[in-house]
């Protein structure tokens, strides 16, 4: 939604992007921008239309929600399906964006230093008690940090329900990558920022625990021309990393070849799990009688180094270019019908858009 826009107009704006032109099928999530009486009487309509699961930000000006506004969305939505949030103080963002520009620290490296560990572990702490107060259901996206997962450890273990995703690049990269030369670390930046080896280990040790229950990727993706809108001034770099078409090879590599996860546990996270949480099982998320027949055939012993030279993605670069690659999709069935072969698309629009109900995670 756009601010001073309606939800309707949101969802057909997106559809007319993806109808017929999808390889996948796909559903949507409505992020909530502009939190009144009229985007509320919305809602019903976004359930009736399939859009169960709403998104909020508590970072970004122009996208953030207060927190009186949250903790209505949360209660508005309590008894339609999840509601995921940007977890980042953003006024604290703002302040320490501003105090590294005036002192003339302007180099990409200076975007995770402008957003600490506290400044997502606070965050979710205060989304959490919303979402307790409002007695809805938080969906925290892309959790980053060590004090994030001890925040969501703590609201669990007092009863609360809590959905939480992380990233691949938060599994496998650390916030080294933004000291690389010539601007190339701008390539990395992304919000929340990549973090330390301890909160890598960390989130591994959640996953394991079963503190995580989806790995997804915010995939938003730019061309490195298009991240060099920030040179000079890293608050002006686009967030955002290409990362939806390597997510399996990546947590494969990292998760299941390395001997932290099973092959049954990289199916619930990237597959089952989202199903579930998102109310689309058993049509997706199974192999059974009935369901959709998304069929995905895995080589575990294949290997190869990830480049970009390789991908169908546009943007020119990965975030793991080099990776050693251990497992590798051999084919792709979307319905039962040959869609992917050997990291190929071979069907580009057999997606359809998927209504959903209400969340079963």
């Amino acid at each position: 939604q756009d601010k001073g826009h309606t939800l309707a107009e949101a969802l057909e704006a997106w559809h007319s992007r993806a109808d017929g032109n999808c390889a996948c099928d796909y559903g949507f999530h409505m992020a909530v921008t502009d939190w009144n009486e009229a985007t509320k009487a919305e809602l019903a309509d976004m359930e009736k239309a399939g859009v169960t699961s709403f998104k909020a930000y508590m970072a970004y000006n122009n996208l953030r929600l207060s927190d009186l506004e949250l903790q209505e969305l949360f209660a508005a939505t309590a008894d339609i399906g999840v509601c995921g949030v940007h977890c980042e103080l953003g006024d604290e963002v703002n302040r320490r964006v501003a105090a590294n520009l005036e002192a003339g620290r302007t180099g990409p490296e200076w975007h995770p230093r402008s957003r600490p560990n506290e400044v997502e572990s606070l965050a979710v702490r205060r989304c959490l008690a919303l979402a307790r107060e409002a007695g809805g259901r938080a969906w925290v996206v892309h959790l980053s940090t060590a004090e994030g997962l001890r925040e969501i450890e703590a609201a669990r273990s007092a009863g609360q329900n809590v959905l939480v995703e992380t990233c691949p690049q938060y599994l496998t990269l650390t916030d080294e990558v933004y000291e690389k030369p010539d601007f190339e670390g701008a390539k990395f930046v992304c919000s929340p920022p990549i973090r330390k080896e301890a909160d890598k280990q960390a989130l591994w040790q959640g996953i394991r625990n079963g503190e995580v229950d989806i790995i997804s990727t915010d995939h938003c993706s730019f061309t490195f021309e298009q991240k060099k809108l920030g040179l000079g001034d890293f608050s002006k770099i686009p967030n955002g990393l290409p990362g939806i078409e390597h997510r399996p090879e990546a947590v494969w590599a990292s998760g299941v070849a390395s001997g932290k996860i099973s092959a049954e546990e990289f199916c619930r996270l990237l597959s089952t799990g989202p199903a579930k949480a998102f109310g689309m099982y058993p049509q997706k998320g199974a192999l059974d009688v009935g369901s959709d027949a998304d069929i995905v055939v895995w080589a575990p012993e294949a290997e190869a180094v990830l480049t970009a030279k390789d991908m169908n993605m546009l943007a020119g670069y990965s975030p793991w270019e080099g990776m050693a690659l251990h497992g590798l999709p051999k084919a792709v069935f979307l319905r039962g019908i040959l869609s992917a072969e050997d990291g190929k698309v071979a069907r580009r629009n057999g997606g359809v858009f998927v209504k959903r109900n209400k969340s079963l995670g």
